[in-house]
Parts: structure tokens; C-alpha cells; sequence
């Protein structure tokens, strides 16, 4: 299963709370949890959305031993799939909201990112950087120019001689 937080659980339970907790985040695209807990759900939740990309029976058969429902297997492999399918990666984002009453914890929202009704908007792309144009090599530089003055050529008045 890799590295991961302990989450103060054993293996067990900490392996059935993950799986519980995506398979509640793709049912809903957003859940509200402790941010421990949302940074180790957004890593399996982000691997989930990329065997839901690949779409082939073997990546289908890892994510239902994975999560718990057909119905979140089947919206792994057709919407999200679909709705990310440009997307490199950074499915889910995670936005902090408050200090829980009673442990203070770090309470925070994780959610899916390009949804209907968000947190947040996703940042639009940023624009290209404007074109330079190409330096001529052999030209002087204005610097140059400035400091080393101008250069004196030697010119013979008589050139037949």
C-alpha cells in the first residue's frame, strides 16, 4: 500500500477509513474531513481518477478492490474519466475551512476540481509569454555602444600608392 500517515490507526482500520472515505469523495465530489486525513485521500483519490483513465478491465477490477460500490466503480470509468481525460493530473483539490470545536483540529474541504458548484474556481491557464525577437549576434549591444565609444578605423587617403 506504500507510505502513508498513520492517522493514530492500525492498518486496518486506517486502510477500511481510506477506502470508506474515497469512495464517499467520487459518490459526493466533496467531502469535509480533517487535513491529515484529506492529504492521504486525495493521493489514493487522484490514483483512483487515473485507473479510471485507463479504462481497461485490469485497471477496472484494481479500483473495485479499492473502492466500495459498482456505482462509484462506474462513475470512476465513465464520468470522471471522461471529464478529466485532458488532465494531466491535480484532480482534487483541497481547501482548508476551520478549527474543528472540541479537538482543534484542521478542518478542510476536499474536492473534485472542473465540477458544478465549487469552492473554488479553477485558475484559467496562464497565458503564453509574448514572442522576443531574436538577437542578432554579430550587432553591438546598446551597452556597448554606450561605454566603449565609438571605434576608430584607420582610413588611407591614398590608396594607389
Amino acid at each position: 500500500m506504500g507510505k502513508f500517515r498513520k492517522l493514530g490507526r492500525g492498518y486496518s482500520h486506517r486502510l477500511s477509513m481510506l477506502r470508506t472515505m474515497v469512495s464517499q469523495l467520487v459518490k459526493h465530489e466533496r467531502i469535509e474531513t480533517t487535513v491529515a486525513k484529506a492529504k492521504e485521500v486525495r493521493r489514493k483519490a487522484d490514483q483512483m481518477v487515473q485507473l479510471g483513465k485507463e479504462g481497461t478491465e485490469h485497471a477496472a477490477r484494481r479500483a473495485a478492490a479499492f473502492v466500495r460500490g459498482d456505482d462509484v466503480v462506474h462513475k470512476l470509468f465513465t464520468e470522471l474519466a471522461y471529464r478529466y481525460r485532458d488532465r494531466a493530473g491535480g484532480y482534487t483539490r483541497m481547501l482548508r475551512t476551520r478549527i474543528r470545536v472540541g479537538d482543534a483540529a484542521p478542518m478542510a474541504y476536499i474536492e473534485f476540481v472542473d465540477r458544478e458548484n465549487e469552492l473554488r474556481e479553477a485558475k484559467p491557464a496562464t497565458p503564453p509569454p509574448p514572442q522576443r525577437v531574436p538577437l542578432d549576434p554579430w550587432t553591438k549591444s546598446r551597452a556597448s555602444q554606450q561605454w566603449a565609444g565609438p571605434k576608430i578605423t584607420k582610413t588611407s587617403e591614398s590608396d594607389g600608392l
